[in-house]
């Protein structure tokens, strides 16, 4: 047992000293280029959270806005192409002249 208490006196450093490691560590932390970095990566992820919830923003726009405008209008290209194609077949087998191409 007293081999036991002179192991935790002398590793658990009860005296109030502190280690150098511990020394360095508090000092490094506490300086004034640690603490204007952290301010820094705060900064920073604030800005990057509010640009990527911007960005989400702008694409549900965009992409509402070409489902409700651009498609319809595909659709409707589309169609118009395939009438076209199916009155140029008609008239050929009507044996109608076709049609003259404008260049």
């Amino acid at each position: 047992m007293a081999s036991l208490g002179k192991k935790r006196l002398v590793s658990g450093n009860s005296s109030g000293e502190e280690g150098i490691v511990a020394r360095v560590t508090r000092t490094v932390s506490d300086s004034a280029i640690v603490s204007t970095a952290k301010h820094a990566a705060n900064d920073a992820a604030y800005v990057a959270k509010r640009l990527a919830k911007s960005t989400g923003k702008a694409a549900w726009i965009a992409g509402t806005t070409f489902l409700i405008l651009v498609v319809p209008l595909i659709i409707e290209m589309d169609r118009e192409q395939q009438i076209s194609e199916l009155e140029l077949q008609q008239q050929s087998l009507l044996g109608a002249p076709p049609a003259p191409i404008n260049k």
